[in-house]
């Protein structure tokens, strides 16, 4: 049946249209160093059964976050998703319609978006709020570049943001790679002994585009002094804060303190880690950046026969309009996820939201108690206040103390020294809503024992 179809399969044919003569000729440009010699050792055709096994096994070497107390946090939360949502969000008229690009026959899901940023925006103190980014990098990078882009034919230091020093690296990197080939000039605002940030160092961003700074920092660290940082850079110069978005059930909103721009993690509403799956983040700014601002925003408005209607009222990216007009190159969003992320925070309420958040600074403070009254180790900020995430000194490599935890059942937080090389003596400790008195026992226990085993 195939010879019956002309040139289906025909290698020298499709060689020939491409004015070459070998499949080596084809492949020249790649560096014989990385060509792979031989086919892929791959497997002989199976059956369904067979790929099934196969796969169950694979995934069978696994370790599920939830099987061993796990205090790994640095930015994704060990959350509790209630089962409502994921069942809610498999819906065929949720699930198929990712992308609503004809608003008419799409009333339901973007409905749902409105309600999302209706609550992002009451959640963060700010009155407008995309559907969603990427993640909490991407939502920090877009916002610095939108800042520019506002604020660049105001400020005296045009192309000039000023950026946090206890942002994690990863973020901080991304931040990098958006800006580095248009212009922007990034600057470190240091920080005090105690954790804080440096508000007179502040007071030099003042003129500049805009300022970075996260509350609660990567130690965990929430910063009183941040609510004058507006008073210290003035107002030609744009605020941003990156959030957990989960303390502000019981903190203060940064709308409230001045902020223009309000970014973070979504993934505690909604969805899990997912092991490097999809999250998503949150962008909410005032009406200031709203022209300008990246992703798409849905709209309530009135139809031809007086009905609410809701419609895609911005979108920004160079997919719908011309490139040389279009202010963020993201190209999607994470439409479902967020979905899910706005049917959890329904389900939670404002009351609920304030027990959730009040849970993970519970655990964040029995498991600080718990941890330092262990002999030898200490707390990097002593006089600090914490949410969901700590940072302690120990007498030894953090790497070593990790390894030894690990074999004892305990994923006992992350190495700073993966960060910071000066912190390489350092844990950052991370709590969730799910810590237990078990998980905190078991974390001491297993840290204590590799401290005394380490002093013999």
């Amino acid at each position: 049946m195939v010879d019956q179809i002309p040139n289906l399969g025909r290698e020298s044919e499709m060689l020939g249209a491409l004015g070459l003569s070998s499949m080596d000729e084809l492949f020249a440009n790649i560096p014989e160093g990385v060509r792979r010699e031989g086919p892929l050792p791959l497997p002989q055709p199976q059956s369904e059964e067979q790929i099934l096994e196969d796969a169950r096994r694979l995934l069978g070497a696994n370790v599920h976050l939830d099987s061993r107390p796990s205090f790994i946090s640095a930015g994704l939360a060990r959350n509790f998703v209630p089962t409502m949502v994921p069942m809610l969000a498999t819906r065929g008229e949720f699930l198929t319609s990712y992308t609503p690009y004809q608003p008419e026959v799409s009333q339901g899901m973007l409905q749902a978006m409105w309600e999302f940023q209706t609550m992002v925006s009451e959640l963060v103190g700010l009155p407008i709020s995309n559907v969603s980014m990427y993640d909490a990098s991407t939502s920090a990078a877009e916002a610095i570049t939108c800042a520019v882009r506002v604020k660049s034919k105001k400020a005296s230091q045009p192309s000039s943001v000023y950026i946090s020093e206890l942002v994690p690296p990863h973020r901080l990197s991304v931040i990098e790679n958006y800006t580095q080939g248009v212009g922007i000039d990034l600057h470190t605002l240091p920080h005090n002994e105690d954790g804080t940030l440096d508000l007179e160092a502040a007071a030099s961003a003042a003129g500049s585009c805009a300022v970075y700074v996260e509350q609660p920092n990567a130690l965990g660290l929430l910063d009183e002094g941040l609510m004058d940082l507006r008073e210290a850079i003035g107002e030609l110069t744009a605020l941003i804060v990156g959030v957990d978005a989960v303390s502000l059930g019981v903190i203060e909103p940064p709308g409230s303190w001045g902020a223009d721009i309000v970014v973070g993690e979504g993934q505690p509403f909604g969805i899990g880690p997912t092991a490097g799956g999809p999250i998503y983040g949150l962008f909410a700014c005032s009406k200031e950046f709203l022209r300008l601002m990246p992703g798409r925003i849905v709209g309530q408005s009135i139809d031809s026969e007086g009905q609410t209607a809701y419609t895609l009222t911005l979108s920004t990216r160079e997919q719908h309009i011309r490139r040389h007009r279009a202010t963020s190159n993201i190209c999607s969003n994470e439409t479902l996820i967020a979905l899910m992320g706005a049917m959890h925070m329904a389900l939670l309420g404002p009351e609920g939201l304030e027990k959730l958040a009040t849970r993970v600074h519970s655990s964040t403070i029995a498991a600080l108690g718990a941890v330092t009254s262990i002999p030898g180790v200490e707390l990097v900020n002593p006089e600090g206040f914490f949410f969901r995430e700590f940072a302690v000194r120990i007498p030894g490599p953090a790497k070593e103390a990790l390894e030894s935890m690990d074999s004892a059942g305990v994923l006992g937080g992350l190495n700073l020294g993966n960060w910071w090389a000066e912190m390489s003596d350092c844990l950052l400790i991370g709590c969730d809503e799910g810590t237990t008195e078990a998980d905190i026992s078991a974390l001491t226990d297993a840290l204590g024992n590799w401290i005394g085993g380490a002093s013999r």
